[in-house]
């Protein structure tokens, strides 16, 4: 482990030096407190955190809280603050709250890092230019103009150069050993050395030793309360949502948000303790702690290690850079912080508003209040996605077709009032409600409307398509938070069992031929009031035209794009020979969708022998098509119970002269039933012959040479299974035995 460990612990010590100083500086805290951050995050944080490959430590997201902290209350009494909020955070981390904070909106996150990013770059732009940064992102602005017209040469140059690296060390592939800060603020103080360009030196010539214990803060208390609450939710949101990110960077154990918490607290209280920067986790570094190839906590922790070495034995080194190569590294990390890829994924949810609102707000008015004004934002929008409803109503042919979806509340009564005004009285009208939730307000406007409706002389088929809301409240029962399964699920339910039945107004009552309350033990006996439903419905209306135009309306939709690519070829992976049997149906038995299942259906599921006289050409010419054209890998021979051709070998043919010519073929089979050995699931002779017909179908298909050749081959699969249909059970046949395999069931 530490032989992947080691060097990735060193390529993240060479990225968190230069950044931490950075942050440092933009933090307006003793450069050497970046350093403490990047020590205590990665020893700490690394070895008791809860993701094994986030690396921790000073964030440039949490440098503009930091310097007004350090602006009101001094750097001592932001020490403070600091250790207050790790204890803070590993009290909500004991709580085990941690997934609360996923419910923060990422554009609001990302638009804070993109105004924290703008501020950062503009504030050092000043620094790079040679002045000094102002108070706030406008004063900055406002005084650029004047610092770009006196010109700072040495200060510009060496800026320049540290932003040249950066931009082009990454696309240079035998240097990217080497991470870009580090280069480029060797190569700028190289160059600032070599030709003596008079710039702002680094000074830690005191290491740690210069820096000061926390100091409580002075002043309004709910003001320090306040600023103790702002830096721990802010570094708790961005450590946990690393973390998060941190999963899909590597295929190790998943992170534990409530332990990294926890680890997050913990650092920020001995950081804070010995006058560091805050901590948390950050992408930049975690990212190349991945790709260096981390595989344990192990390289996290060292990097914290090799960073403390650094700064004990070699802190002279860090007086050699120049402070505005620091300042152009910021102002290049900044830029970086606006995210354009983060954009785009908002853009596509349409959460731009959030991103451009938070950011505006962090860069203009300040980043509490910038935060706040993005989570209202959210709140908002969300709210109104929430109670969002969309009403279609368009004629089709002599019928209209209303489609309500989202949820229906009294903000949307006005709406669909005005939608079905635009309904003729007297009309034929097909009402799919594809509801969320309904509330009273909107049941009483609908209601109403389809109870006037009805009395012109129209009629309202009401379909709810994603919950029941409007039918039970009709009959007057209690609305339930939980929400049925999509109608359209119910699509392998007879007509009979789907059609309402009595008119408009036994449906206007609930009353459907299938009862949803009989899903349970209750349901074989609606069943068995099939044929009168059947009887019913069938004076209704036409079941096939019906059905036709349900499939339109609910079906059609889902599998339309499906159909139109595989509209030129079809590729399917079995041969399915099955019974002409109503109650088979070989999409339901097996799961499958279009383009599946080759399948062929005749009365008893028979295979005509390819010396049969006369020739059957029909099921010849589909196993030929079937393996020649289509390359199927698998024939499959499927029966099922009670099959009335087998009862029919059984007693006397029926004077029926077609089917008794067709049943030719199964005297091979009732010659086999004899030697079939009977099990205790037989439901006597006829079931044994079903299940003795399918081995012989499997035989059949022996004797057609091109099934032969390609088994013979190991290119082709044959298969026998059996359909229980009282039990909705399918067994595999073994041919050896003539008994039925036991079905996998979940354990």
């Amino acid at each position: 482990m530490l032989q992947h460990d080691v060097p990735a612990s060193l390529v993240v010590f060479l990225v968190a030096v230069p950044l931490s100083l950075g942050i440092a500086v933009a933090s307006g805290a003793p450069i050497a407190a970046g350093l403490v951050a990047a020590v205590v995050g990665g020893v700490l944080a690394g070895a008791l955190g809860g993701s094994v490959v986030q690396v921790s430590g000073p964030a440039a997201g949490l440098s503009l809280v930091v310097v007004q902290l350090v602006q009101t209350y001094g750097w001592r009494a932001t020490c403070m603050i600091t250790l207050l909020a790790g204890l803070l955070q590993l009290l909500l981390g004991a709580f085990r709250v941690a997934k609360a904070a996923l419910a923060v909106s990422p554009a609001v996150v990302h638009g804070m890092l993109a105004g924290v990013g703008v501020v950062i770059a503009l504030s050092q732009l000043h620094i790079v230019l040679g002045g000094k940064p102002q108070q706030s992102a406008l004063e900055n602005i406002l005084e650029l103009p004047s610092q770009i017209i006196n010109n700072h040469s040495h200060a510009v140059l060496v800026g320049v150069l540290t932003i040249a690296v950066l931009v082009v060390w990454t696309r240079l592939p035998r240097v990217r050993a080497v991470p870009a800060p580090l280069a480029a603020l060797i190569i700028a103080a190289a160059t600032a050395a070599v030709l003596g360009w008079d710039l702002t030196e680094v000074d830690l010539s005191a290491g740690f030793s210069s820096l000061e214990g926390p100091l409580l803060p002075q002043g309004d208390w709910h003001a320090i309360a306040g600023a103790v609450l702002l830096v721990a939710l802010l570094a708790g949101v961005e450590s946990l949502l690393t973390c998060v990110a941190s999963n899909r960077l590597h295929n190790g154990p998943r992170a534990d948000l409530d332990r990294e918490l926890a680890a997050q607290g913990v650092a920020n209280v001995v950081s804070g303790a010995l006058g560091g920067l805050p901590v948390s986790g950050v992408v930049v570094r975690t990212t190349a702690n991945v790709r260096a190839g981390a595989r344990s906590r192990w390289s996290t922790v060292l990097h914290g290690v090799w960073v403390l070495v650094f700064t004990a034995f070699f802190a002279w080194m860090i007086a050699l850079i120049p402070l505005e190569a620091l300042a152009a590294l910021l102002l290049f990390i900044g830029v970086q912080m606006v995210n354009l890829a983060h954009a785009r994924n908002l853009r596509n949810h349409r959460e731009m508003p959030i991103y451009f609102v938070t950011m505006v707000g962090v860069v203009v008015v300040g980043l509490a209040e910038g935060v706040a004004l993005g989570l209202g934002l959210a709140a908002l929008l969300a709210l109104r996605r929430l109670a969002w409803v969309s009403v279609s109503v368009r004629q089709a042919g002599e019928r209209w077709r209303v489609v309500v979806t989202g949820s229906l509340t009294f903000i949307g009564v006005p709406r669909l009032t005005d939608s079905l005004a635009a309904i003729p009285p007297g009309a034929s009208v097909d009402l799919d409600l594809n509801l969320d939730f309904m509330d009273n307000a909107a049941f009483e406007a609908l209601h109403t409307w389809r109870l006037d409706h009805e009395r012109t002389g129209g009629t309202v088929d009401v379909d709810e398509l994603h919950g029941e809301w409007y039918a039970p409240a009709v009959s007057g029962a209690r609305l339930r938070a939980a929400r049925t399964p999509p109608k359209h699920e119910r699509w392998w339910l007879p007509w009979a069992y789907r059609h309402p039945v009595g008119g408009p107004a036994q449906a206007a009552n609930g009353l459907c031929a299938y009862d949803e309350a009989a899903d349970g033990p209750e349901a074989p006996a609606a069943a068995t009031n099939g044929e009168e439903h059947a009887e019913q419905a069938g004076k209704a209306m036409p079941d096939l035209l019906e059905g036709t135009r349900e499939f339109h309306r609910r079906t059609a939709p889902f599998v339309r794009p499906l159909l139109h690519r595989m509209a030129r070829k079809q590729t399917p992976s079995h041969l399915f020979i099955t019974c002409a049997d109503s109650r088979v149906v070989p999409n339901i038995i097996t799961a499958s969708g279009p383009g599946d299942l080759f399948t062929v259906r005749n009365i008893g599921n028979l295979v005509p022998r390819a010396s049969s006289a006369p020739p059957d050409d029909s099921v010849s010419a589909a196993i030929e098509y079937a393996l020649k054209v289509l390359e199927v890998r698998t024939i499959t021979v499927c029966g099922h119970s009670g099959c009335g051709a087998m009862a029919a070998l059984l007693g006397e043919t029926p004077e029926l002269p077609a089917l008794r010519n067709w049943l030719r073929h199964g005297r091979q089979s009732l010659a086999r039933y004899v030697a079939f050995p009977g099990t205790e699931e037989d439901e006597g002779p006829l079931d044994r012959l079903c299940r003795a017909n399918v081995i012989q179908q499997l035989d059949n298909l022996g004797t057609h040479p091109a099934v032969a050749e390609l088994v013979r081959a190991g290119k082709l699969e044959l298969t026998g299974l059996y359909f229980d249909i009282a039990a909705a059970r399918v067994h595999v046949l073994d041919p050896q035995h003539y008994s039925p395999v036991p079905e996998l069931r979940p354990s």
